[in-house]
């Protein structure tokens, strides 16, 4: 039996169907909007995962290129690796579902969403967080949801609700908003720089569609008539629990407040070791259980400390941020380096600049194209003094570098003015709390160290919240792992001083109420403009010029019927001009040529080839020109690249020359004029230009040899063919040449010469 809900959103019909696809799972939905289709299934363990200390929960998007018809490209069409936005939706469809889970569950959930088929007005990543939440709805999984989740554009100051993926491009605003039908769960999105309350208002714009997502899923859960699951929750003994407030409490709380991490760590774990001794004869073979209470009175002490004395555990005021030094310029051979440190977080980022051909190739179900700006984050395992290989990034690191990629794409000049493929690589080098937005920081530094001439300087902080049974609550500034651990948010905010450029926020509550976020948003711009500010004191805006190991990029524009002229046949030209001045060129369709080069001089090189390739050629301009070919009748010279003329053997002087090969040699330079010819064929002249010499040759040895061409030859000159006896040759009858002369004749005059054939009968002996 099949069930079949629809709603409207955004002036979208969308529909929720179970029971039809996939019926084996615990729970599983299809999610339709116009075209697009998303399949979700949800599943659980029948038993708790053993030796297991936290929920196992795992979301995956599963991205199908059938979906928007088109083969993989590549070698393997199977697929490998999900792609940086399958690992980006994949954690968007995770934030804000595991809160929402029973406390102390240890059974393994799997949530899959496939999209099975996309139109572009219907984007499926929000589609599959419906489709998820839904899927766990209509499961006997025990699921304190639903969740709703849109996406929000701004274009020309109005809010548009799932803008389609054209709108998205004419946004100055990408936030998704995910949350219950009373709070906000989880926020995602970049900004052009937009006030706090201009996103706020957005949160609340998106917060009425996601009360009608809970209402519909509610609504076919009740229709099937769920039935959850009863699971075994894990908890602490209350006995063991009581214990251990009554052996350590106090040991506890003197331990946390120590200010340096590694001291603080020590402390407690001394403090852990010493409880399980005092208790273990108490509580025999409990060893385990004795530890585990042990760590929860440490994240009661900490909340004690915050919320009822407003100290944390390293001293500060909820309000205050770490200490902040900053460095730029500390890689000499790097075209930019900033080192941003605030307490025990610091991070190192380093800016790479290439050609436009550097740029990332992007192929999703979304878009194909080219990405001209990146952004890596990598956490070393010495950051946090742990020993552990290195492997590919996972899904924290990619997520930390999107984010930081993204607060910064708004202010990075547009290609028309910074024609260049940038990379960004943040390695955190010391870890103890918001690394993503110490990678931003640490980003705005290197950029400005690199010459970048960026909008506007941007920094990032992190937010957190501390809360009790009683309802009260304590936001922190620039929180720290140990806040970050046992708080209720991470919110993190990102932007200039004119507004926000990125923001992320996640719980491990039920969500938080619009008054936290308005009041989180205003503490984080106050706390973003100090960091901003100790920033700034070291450098205060970006260097006038480039590192000189940064490669020179010199644009021209053409016109597109040029285009072939540059590249040639089979590519003959654009390689020899590469060869030549080892430059790269890319050429864009709309008649944009981008010309890279390490040296400035050889891009400048190819700049001018380029130029005289494409430049117009008009009789009265003047060239040196090089000889290439010399013939009886005269020779030709190459004026431009790639572009030939001729100069007949009339034209070379104001008297009257013998040979040509007399006056100029293949490899010659020689200054020549454009002259009247035949369209589309130069002729030219060295009539009355002053001629350099040779190299090695003096003005009076060049006067010597010109002269020399002019003079009648030993033995006098060679009568002229032509008829009459005045040309020296007794004339004769002549006969049809016929069509194979004529066309002989048509290829002479092609050539430069006259294009006059004669034929004459020998004389009978």
């Amino acid at each position: 039996m099949t069930n079949k809900i629809e709603f409207e959103l955004g002036g979208r019909t969308v529909a929720i169907e179970t029971g039809k696809l996939a019926k084996q799972a615990n729970g599983s939905v299809i999610v339709s909007c116009g075209d697009t289709v998303v399949l979700a299934a949800a599943t659980m363990s029948d038993l708790p995962r053993e030796g297991t200390d936290f929920f196992p929960l795992t979301c995956d998007y599963e991205e199908r290129k059938s979906a928007v018809g088109k083969i993989p490209g590549g070698f393997v069409k199977r697929g490998g690796r999900p792609s940086e936005k399958a690992v980006l939706t994949s954690r968007l469809i995770d934030r804000p579902l595991r809160p929402l889970f029973p406390a102390g569950m240890r059974n393994e959930v799997q949530v899959i969403a496939i999209p099975l088929s996309m139109e572009p007005d219907s984007p499926a990543d929000m589609l599959a967080m419906l489709a998820s939440s839904a899927a766990l709805m209509v499961s006997d999984i025990p699921f304190m949801g639903p969740i709703g989740a849109v996406r929000v554009g701004r274009i020309e100051g109005q809010f548009v609700l799932n803008p389609s993926l054209e709108q998205q491009n004419a946004s100055d605003l990408d936030l998704i908003v995910a949350g219950t039908k009373d709070t906000v769960t989880m926020l995602e999105g970049g900004a052009d720089q937009l006030a706090e309350d201009v996103v706020f208002e957005a949160i609340n714009f998106a917060f009425d569609a996601i009360k009608t997502m809970c209402e519909v899923q509610e609504k076919l859960a009740s229709e099937i008539g769920v039935v959850k699951t009863e699971v075994p929750l894990h908890e602490v003994d209350p006995e063991i629990l009581k214990a251990v407030r009554d052996t350590a409490s106090k040991d506890i709380s003197q331990a946390i407040q120590d200010p340096d991490k590694a001291s603080r760590e020590s402390g407690i774990n001394e403090v852990k070791l010493d409880v399980v001794e005092k208790l273990a004869e108490q509580f025999p073979e409990r060893e385990l259980e004795i530890a585990e209470a042990a760590e929860k009175v440490v994240k009661e002490e900490i909340r004690k400390l915050v919320i009822e004395k407003g100290i944390r555990p390293d001293g500060r005021k909820p309000e205050q941020i770490r200490d902040i030094w900053c460095e730029v310029g500390i890689l000499p051979r790097v075209h930019g380096s900033g080192v941003f440190t605030r307490g025990q977080t610091q991070v190192l980022t380093t800016v790479t600049l290439g050609s436009l051909d550097d740029a990332q190739i992007i192929d999703t179900l979304e878009e194909d194209g080219e990405k001209r700006y990146m952004h890596f984050y990598n956490f070393l395992p010495f950051s946090t003094g742990e020993t552990r290989p290195l492997r590919a990034p996972g899904r924290r690191e990619i997520g930390h570098g999107a984010l930081a990629e993204r607060a910064l794409r708004y202010v990075i000049p547009e290609q028309d003015k910074f024609p260049y493929t940038l990379l960004l690589t943040s390695d955190v080098l010391e870890s103890n709390g918001s690394s993503s937005m110490a990678s931003v920081c640490g980003s705005t530094l290197a950029l400005m160290d690199a010459g970048v001439q960026i909008l506007s300087p941007v920094a990032g902080i992190a937010m957190g919240l501390m809360t009790d049974d009683t309802g009260r609550h304590v936001i922190l500034s620039d929180i720290q792992g140990m806040e970050d651990f046992t708080g209720d948010m991470d919110f993190k905010v990102a932007g200039s001083r004119d507004g926000i450029t990125a923001i992320q926020m996640d719980t491990k509550i039920g969500g938080l109420s619009m008054e936290v976020v308005k009041e989180t948003l205003g503490r984080a711009r106050e706390g973003r403009l100090h960091i901003l500010d100790k920033m700034l004191e070291t450098i205060s805006e970006p260097r006038t010029s480039l590192s000189p190991y940064a490669p020179r990029v010199f644009v021209i524009e053409i016109h597109p019927d040029k285009i072939g002229d540059i590249i040639g046949p089979g590519g003959k030209i654009i390689k020899k001009i590469e060869a030549d001045t080892g430059a790269k060129l890319d050429i864009q369709q709309d008649g944009h040529v981008f010309i890279t080069s390490v040296d400035a001089a050889g891009g400048e090189k190819a700049l001018k080839i380029v130029e005289d390739i494409t430049r117009d050629v008009t009789v009265g301009e003047t060239y040196v020109g090089k000889v290439t070919r010399v013939e009886s009748y005269g020779a030709f010279v190459e004026i431009l690249p790639g572009r030939e003329g001729m100069v007949h053997i009339s034209e070379m002087s104001t008297g009257r020359i013998g040979r040509a090969e007399d006056v100029v040699r293949i490899g010659d330079e020689v200054l020549v004029k454009v002259v009247p010819g035949e369209e589309n064929k130069i002729r030219l002249s060295m009539k009355g230009l002053t001629q350099k010499p040779r190299p090695g040759e003096t003005e009076e040895e060049m006067a010597a040899r010109m002269a020399a061409a002019q003079a009648p030859r030993a033995g006098g000159d060679r009568p002229e063919r032509g008829r009459g006896p005045e040309r020296g040759r007794r004339p004769e009858r002549g006969k049809d040449i016929g069509r194979e002369g004529r066309d002989k004749g048509r290829d002479d005059k092609e050539d430069g010469g006259s294009g006059e054939i004669r034929a004459y009968f020998r004389p009978k002996r």
